[in-house]
């Protein structure tokens, strides 16, 4: 057993605390931004809108096959589809990203 069993416990709890306390203001503080400016958070909500677009779109791209060795571990056809579906929306996404990074230094080089 370690010696400082109570110091390693007292930082847990105070990871704990922080960790929470942390999630709290990440969640409220966009809340309260948006009462106070609700255009931009309409903005904002395209954005989750476009996300949940491709997120349905990479879903319905991405097959469902379990091979055996993924089935001794418990992963079952659905949970399959939503790690494919994840993939492949990244995919997308990061290509997209590339994509408007290079438009973007060319259109600069360009002027």
């Amino acid at each position: 057993m370690l010696e400082n069993d109570g110091v390693i416990s007292g930082g847990l709890w105070l990871f704990y605390i922080l960790f929470f306390v942390a999630i709290g203001a990440a969640v409220l503080m966009p809340l309260l931004h948006a009462v106070k400016s609700p255009k931009t958070f309409v903005k904002s909500l395209y954005g989750v809108g476009a996300l949940v677009v491709v997120f349905g779109i990479s879903y319905a791209l991405t097959g469902s096959g379990v091979n055996t060795s993924q089935q001794a571990i418990g992963i079952t056809e659905s949970t399959s589809k939503m790690i494919g579906a994840g993939l492949t929306m990244f995919y997308f996404l990061l290509f997209g990203s590339i994509i408007g990074i290079v438009y973007s230094e060319i259109s600069k080089a360009l002027k």
